[in-house]
């Protein structure tokens, strides 16, 4: 059991990386843009609901539910993303700080939850479902992409082979997924799990794109210092392995999208 400090303490260093890249974040966001898009036929057509985008970040898709229903709210814990999107999304929107395990929205108060690639960050995953309940109504749907075990894996191996240390966030697996939400007051009534793909000039621009998406945070990281020259050299030279025969390298996001319904 994580401690409950170090829980907090993770959270709060998640939300400064997270803030420190709103500028830069939708110039980087080019999985976001898909995994985001992908979840909009799975949105209700009624548009009198009230609608809470869970980690909305810069607001882009917040601004795009706020087109299509008449209440939407976004929530993020990241206070410099949320001032960034006050400043230019829809002026309906309403904007709420707060963390997902303590949602300051009242009981069964939303109709609609929709999240883009944000619950690989809660931890544990489980409280932070059961709050996604608690504010839902009966009959409310939970819309959310996720990224699964098996993504960077190229990243990995070619880290695994230089040291021990954490590189790449520990992801779930969609078993997993699956076991969390069968422990719920609800039903998993969709889910889908399929490979992107996206390629990169080089290592330094797929590190790039992940430093500016804010999503560098490491919890269990041992060495907190720049990982030297020799090793990041020796990293990009196991790299190779998987480059493509056009000189292009990729990058594997496995992406897990979900539609949940209150029961």
């Amino acid at each position: 059991m994580v401690p409950t400090e170090q829980i907090r303490f993770t959270r709060k260093n998640i939300a400064k990386t997270f803030g420190s890249a709103s500028e830069s974040y939708d110039v980087s966001a080019r999985l976001q843009r898909f995994s985001g898009k992908h979840l909009m036929p799975w949105l209700p057509e009624q548009d009198d609901l009230t609608v809470l985008d869970l980690g909305s970040g810069t607001g882009f898709f917040t601004d795009l539910l706020a087109s299509k229903y008449q209440r939407v709210i976004g929530l993020d814990i990241a206070t410099q993303m949320l001032r960034f999107a006050q400043a230019n999304r829809n002026e309906s929107i309403t904007w709420v700080e707060g963390d997902a395990h303590h949602i300051p929205l009242q009981d069964n108060s939303i109709d609609l939850i929709y999240s883009n690639l944000v619950i690989q960050w809660f931890n544990p995953l489980d409280n932070a479902v059961k709050e996604i309940l608690r504010v839902l109504k009966p009959g409310g749907m939970f819309i959310f992409t996720t990224l699964v075990d098996g993504t960077l894996h190229e990243l990995k191996s070619s880290w695994r082979q230089v040291d021990d240390d954490q590189h790449v966030i520990d992801f779930k697996t969609a078993t997993q997924l699956n076991d969390v939400f069968s422990k719920q007051s609800c039903q998993l009534v969709e889910q889908k799990c399929q490979d992107i793909v996206l390629e990169y000039q080089n290592v330094i621009h797929l590190a790039r794109e992940l430093k500016g998406l804010g999503a560098n945070h490491l919890a269990n990281k041992k060495n907190r210092g720049l990982s030297g020259k020799a090793k990041w050299f020796k990293m990009t030279e196991h790299y190779q392995d998987f480059l493509e025969p056009s000189g292009i390298y990729p990058a594997t996001y496995r992406l897990f999208s979900g539609l949940v319904v209150k029961t």
